[in-house]
């Protein structure tokens, strides 16, 4: 019994030895506490919890063709099954990390053969010793093993399940990070398909352009041969005919590129992407309700991706810290093991063992320093990292709110822009019809008239677009 208390006491007092060595002179690292302070409003704006984000994106975009190249592209876009694919890694971290503080339990099983020199100490006693009376001991000698052992170390500073926890919250954040993907891969593909309804209407009003100044390159051609205009007048309305025709071949390359650029997103080989033939400028944006900033904390998927690594950072630096703590570990082994077959299972043959073993480092310790001052460092950068994200959330999402306001101002602007060149033109061709205006009028109103009817339709764009990426910025459309 005093025997046990002795060793209970060398025990107790090594582990306080190794403490004190231990845990004083931590490295000194940066302190930093994360701020996750927004601003009330947006762009002074009323506050209102309703918000966009939360709308699936079937409920937001109501086009069918448009939820039909969504839904695909959910399914069929590569870069987005390979993050998936990252997803998996991740997961399976988590039980590698878990195995770590669970006991390694394993089976093994030997066999071989041993010849010693006579002339050595082990030598010696074999043949000196005989198995039983009058039986000498085999040579060579065999060795037959079978059995079980366990190793298992004590977590007890957490270091092992914080590493754990790390790996976990690194799953989520690959998870988030997907989200994130989901809602950047919609706004991308609705941009898209907004921009080719745009080029559709473009390349309709260049047809129609082209038409009117057809005609009106006949009647410029009569007047010449009637002496009304020159042949200088003929050559400008030719060459603005020219002109106008070879925009439908860079609006139809551009339609094109636009659709191959949809194909890639979904995940197919190029091929013409149906879509609405309505009129592109009668298209309504949706009604947008942002919310509160506080609210992009809880749906932007890249916040919160940045809200779990930095927890992970955090995880990683009680990790390291442990490591200048000492480590517990206990090791068993149970099995027989004799120099032939027909011994083993005699209650002779048994061995066991156990054993336990308490290690910290002392002298030394520059690379567990350095872990630990990196994985410090590491934590920091996720501090500002997290708070980078917020901030460019805030900000893309007060951008989107000015250009809704501004591109629906811009485009009854535009509007009546092209209303009043409409009517010019018309007033032009009468003027020149009846030699009252010279043909660099009509040219001129003409060229006005298709500027402005393109401008129109980019305007028209411009709103459809920050439709979709006010959605995207509030964190819409992932879940």
């Amino acid at each position: 019994m005093k025997t046990l208390n002795k060793h209970k006491f060398l025990l107790i007092a090594a582990t306080g030895l190794m403490l004190t060595f231990t845990a004083c002179k931590l490295p000194d690292v940066v302190q930093k506490t994360e701020n996750r302070e927004v601003p009330a409003a947006y762009n002074d704006m009323q506050q209102d919890t309703a918000s966009i984000a939360r709308l699936k994106w079937k409920e937001y975009f109501k086009d069918p063709y448009l939820d039909t190249l969504i839904g695909t592209a959910l399914k069929n876009n590569q870069e987005l099954n390979i993050t998936l694919q990252e997803i998996e890694m991740t997961k399976n971290e988590i039980r590698a990390r878990k195995g770590e503080y669970l006991p390694f339990i394993g089976l093994r099983a030997g066999a071989g053969a041993d010849k010693v020199g006579r002339y050595t100490n082990i030598g010696a006693m074999e043949a000196t010793t005989d198995i039983k009376p009058g039986k000498e001991m085999p040579e060579p000698v065999q060795d037959y093993m079978v059995g079980a052992y366990a190793t298992w170390e004590i977590d007890i500073w957490n270091k092992l399940h914080n590493a754990k926890k790390a790996a976990v919250s690194r799953y989520l954040s690959s998870v988030e990070g997907r989200n994130f993907m989901v809602t950047n891969l919609i706004a991308e593909i609705a941009n898209s398909y907004y921009e080719l309804l745009a080029l559709d209407n473009q390349l309709a009003i260049v047809n129609k352009n082209i038409d009117i100044q057809n005609n009106a390159f006949e009647i410029i051609k009569l007047q010449k041969q009637g002496a009304r205009v020159t042949e200088l007048a003929v050559k400008r309305f030719q060459a603005q005919l020219l002109n106008t025709q070879s925009l439908q071949f860079a609006i139809q390359q551009k339609i094109t590129e636009t659709e191959s650029k949809i194909n890639f997103l979904i995940g197919r080989f190029p091929q013409p992407v149906k879509r609405s033939t309505d009129s592109f400028e009668s298209l309504t944006p949706n009604a947008v309700y942002a919310g509160l900033p506080s609210q992009l904390l809880e749906n932007r998927p890249d916040v919160k991706q940045a809200e779990l690594d930095l927890m992970a950072a955090k995880l990683d630096v009680k990790v390291a810290k442990a490591k200048f703590y000492p480590s517990l570990g206990i090791s068993a082994g149970i099995g027989y093991r004799a120099f032939k077959p027909d011994y083993l299972i005699r209650p002779e043959s048994l061995l066991y063992s156990l054993a336990g073993d308490l290690a910290a480092p002392l002298i030394n310790r520059n690379a567990i320093k350095a872990e630990y001052k990196n994985a410090n460092a590491r934590q920091v950068q996720a501090i500002y990292n997290y708070e980078r994200t917020i901030l460019n959330a805030y900000i893309e999402v007060a951008n989107q709110l000015a250009k809704i306001d501004n591109m629906k101002k811009a485009f009854d602007l535009k509007a009546q822009q092209v209303d009043a060149l409409n009517q010019s033109v018309d007033i032009s061709n009468d003027l020149f019809r009846y030699a009252r205006a010279d043909y660099m009028e009509v040219l001129m109103t003409q060229r006005d008239a298709l500027e402005s009817k393109f401008d129109l339709i980019e305007a028209k764009m411009q709103q459809m677009n920050a439709m979709v990426n006010i959605y995207r910025a509030l964190g819409g459309g992932w879940n």
